[in-house]
């Protein structure tokens, strides 16, 4: 087949015509940097190139990344979510987190604090989820108990619970009404323990149902005393049985003396120098008076011993199980009588009388006590009058008076009524004392 004649293209129409440069010589190509290539000129055979239009997002880029990772975390929440709900369903129904009894609750630092009072506060807890145990609230009833200063709760998984407390410290016995407790130096009182022997002074002058806010300035007196007693390494504190801060401007205190309890008045400071003054003088003082009861030493220039002490108030009586608990844990024995004024008319009865029959029924089941018959006398009958006209006879009696021997039983009885009776003490029944004013000596100050 013959081929199909076309036109072509000549080369004038390739090149266009136009002044031909002569090449240079060869001595001016030595540098090359001299040489001037030409510029190729387009060929006639490339198409003309044409934009192509791309299609733009209505957002930005930046934007969609955003909205991406955005998408990403939603799924990845959603999933943590979705396994924290099947995790808190199986933690609420299973029975692996359940506190089954009391073994599963630890109590440590408890000492005087039983565990039955702890478990009062915990034992709503037994059989309940260990994830739902208020634990902020159990720790507040823990510490409403006197003896808990601070405890805290802690739960350990699956199904145990850990109760740390951390107890009071008391610094002295204090007498409320007819009871004996411990107290702390906040003024919080504690029931005394039942295998725990302490050796404090009693503190007077607590009243039952008083806020701690008016313990406390008593209680800072009390602290201040011990202080001072004990600042010079003499331990005085631990010769006292009693603490009276019921007068704050006159604080007292009994001091437990082999030859007898004395009632000291310290006044309101300077507690150790006026001690120190006591204790310089007792025999002294032992030696000047028949019997040394109280001395008051709240003056600078002056020492008042055996002082009028009417008028002042009296403790109530302490109940007989009361004095048993406080003898048990350390009170001291002078601490324990109840001082009463025999002149006093507000004066008790006793709460019994042991008769002779009480003391020993086998020998008054024996012998039985033989009646005292007063024995007629003579001048107990008068002689007969003259007979008057209307036949009447005057006659005088007299009232028989009771034998030696029923006077001396009568008193035997009331000797043994007020030495075993638990209200009046022995020293009861003795004779008030004189007021005696003595000067003490120029080195007792």
């Amino acid at each position: 087949m013959a081929r199909k004649e076309s036109p072509t293209i000549l080369q004038e129409d390739l090149y266009p015509s136009g002044p031909v440069r002569e090449p240079l010589p060869r001595e001016e190509l030595d540098d090359a940097r001299l040489v001037d290539l030409d510029t190729p000129e387009e060929s006639p055979f490339l198409r003309g190139q044409k934009r192509v239009s791309a299609r733009r997002s209505s957002l930005p880029k930046k934007t969609a990344n955003r909205l991406l990772w955005a998408t990403v975390a939603v799924f990845a929440l959603g999933a943590v979510g979705v396994v924290a709900a099947m995790l808190y369903e199986y933690g609420e129904h299973s029975w692996r987190f359940r506190i089954e009894s009391s073994d599963n609750i630890d109590v440590v630092g408890n000492e005087n604090v039983t565990k039955a009072q702890i478990m009062e506060v915990m034992g709503a807890d037994i059989g309940r989820n260990i994830f739902f145990v208020p634990l902020s609230q159990q720790k507040t009833q823990l510490e409403q108990i006197p003896w808990v200063e601070s405890a805290s709760v802690m739960r350990f998984v699956p199904n145990r619970l850990r109760v740390e407390v951390h107890e009071r410290t008391p610094v002295a016995f204090a007498r409320v009404g007819p009871r004996i407790f411990l107290i702390d130096a906040g003024g919080t009182l504690m029931d005394l323990p039942p295998k725990h022997k302490y050796s404090f002074p009693v503190i007077l002058g607590m009243n039952p149902g008083e806020p701690i806010s008016t313990r406390l300035p008593r209680m800072k007196a009390y602290n201040e005393l011990v202080g001072e007693l004990d600042s010079s390494g003499a331990h005085y504190s631990q010769d006292l049985s009693e603490a009276d801060v019921s007068d704050l401007d006159d604080v007292k205190v009994r001091v437990n003396d082999p030859q007898g309890d004395v009632l000291v008045e310290l006044g309101s400071s300077d507690y150790l120098r006026r001690y120190r003054t006591y204790v310089s003088h007792v025999q002294e003082w032992r030696q000047q008076f028949q019997k040394l009861e109280s001395v008051n030493l709240r003056y600078d220039n002056q020492v008042i011993v055996n002082p009028d002490m009417e008028g002042k108030p009296k403790a109530p009586a302490l109940t007989l199980a009361s004095a048993k608990a406080a003898a048990a844990a350390g009170v001291k024995p002078a601490a324990l009588i109840t001082k009463i004024n025999p002149h006093d008319k507000s004066i008790p009865k006793p709460a019994f009388e042991l008769t002779d029959k009480k003391l020993d029924p086998k020998a008054a089941a024996k012998k039985p006590a033989p009646k005292v018959k007063a024995k007629k006398s003579s001048a107990t009958i008068a002689k007969a009058a003259p007979l008057k006209k209307d036949g009447a006879k005057h006659t005088s009696t007299a009232k028989a008076k009771p034998s030696a021997a029923h006077a001396a039983t009568q008193k035997n009885a009331v000797k043994k009524a007020a030495q075993f009776s638990p209200i009046v003490a022995a020293n009861g029944v003795s004779a008030k004392p004189s007021a005696a004013v003595a000067k003490p000596s120029a080195g007792s100050n």
